[in-house]
């Protein structure tokens, strides 16, 4: 994809989403389900998979199941039969005005930690989509730091003021200059990606940008961080998952896919935290999936 491609995809996304959050706003089934409803429809499920019965989830008779992006009725998630209980970490990522929360979180599976994303999709306080990614190793996710995974981060959970909020607009437009970064292969800095002086990358629990960063030479600032990795793995394809407005939260999924022997495929959940007009925090879940899993089994909004 040349710079002027990856524009027009940046545009398309926008209106996009501009449609989405138009055509979700004037549907008040969707708006029904408030902060609170929609952080306890992840609850409910969490509990659900601990104590594997799904019964009494206020699933829609539509219902659409993706786990690692394969399409699945809900009987037949892997994950309703073996977690075992929950830990202390969980992010949860709410957008109200489109029916929407998410959670990065971490349970177990007899005794074996596994970080797992969240996605659901709530009409008329009904759950019509399910999109759940675990991660359980190394092997599974390149990183898998769990010791810090302990509590989610005073970074991303600080409530801005109003004053500090961005609009939803402006937390899309500052978000989304983390793919055109990628996308570049040289450094945030050069497209001008507004990253506060000790913003932060949190990749998996391991941190891999900010000023406490040891990974590589320069990954101490992560606006200038260099991104020549990114120069093999190719342009992410590109999702709006979520924008939670309240917090100041842009939810991103980010998929690389390189198809030839020897290439790396990669998706990332990506949470960015904007406000005062900078991005202070990105905090992501990993998980390596195939090429051909790259759009997660969701389109909508893919570009």
């Amino acid at each position: 994809m040349n710079n002027t491609s990856f524009y027009r995809s940046i545009l398309c996304v926008g209106v996009l989403a501009g449609v989405a959050q138009a055509a979700q706003s004037a549907a008040p089934a969707a708006a029904s389900c408030d902060r609170e409803c929609l952080r306890s429809q992840v609850t409910q499920l969490l509990w659900a998979f601990v104590k594997h019965d799904t019964s009494r989830l206020p699933v829609a008779a539509n219902l659409r199941v993706t786990e690692d992006a394969v399409e699945k009725p809900l009987k037949d998630v892997s994950l309703t039969r073996s977690v075992t209980a929950l830990q202390g970490f969980r992010q949860d990522f709410i957008d109200e005005r489109m029916g929407v929360v998410g959670a990065h979180v971490m349970v177990e599976e007899s005794g074996a930690p596994i970080m797992l994303v969240v996605r659901l999709k709530v009409v008329t306080n009904q759950i019509t989509e399910m999109e759940l990614v675990p991660t359980r190793s190394r092997s599974e996710g390149l990183i898998f730091n769990v010791d810090g995974l302990k509590a989610a981060s005073a970074v991303m959970n600080y409530a801005p003021r109003p004053d500090q909020l961005p609009t939803r607009e402006q937390a899309l437009k500052a978000a989304l200059k983390y793919p055109e970064g990628l996308t570049l292969a040289k450094t945030f800095a050069d497209v001008n990606a507004p990253f506060a002086a000790d913003a932060y990358r949190y990749e998996n629990g391991q941190i891999m940008a900010g000023p406490d960063c040891k990974f590589q030479r320069g990954c101490e600032n992560i606006a200038t961080q260099p991104l020549t990795i990114f120069e093999r793995l190719g342009d992410p394809m590109t999702r709006i998952v979520a924008v939670d407005e309240r917090m100041g939260i842009v939810w991103l999924r980010l998929a690389w896919g390189v198809r030839q022997e020897g290439g790396d495929q990669l998706t990332a959940f990506e949470a960015f935290k904007v406000y005062d007009g900078q991005m202070h925090a990105v905090e992501a879940f990993i998980r390596i999936l195939p090429f051909e899993k790259r759009d997660g089994g969701w389109t909508q909004g893919v570009q």
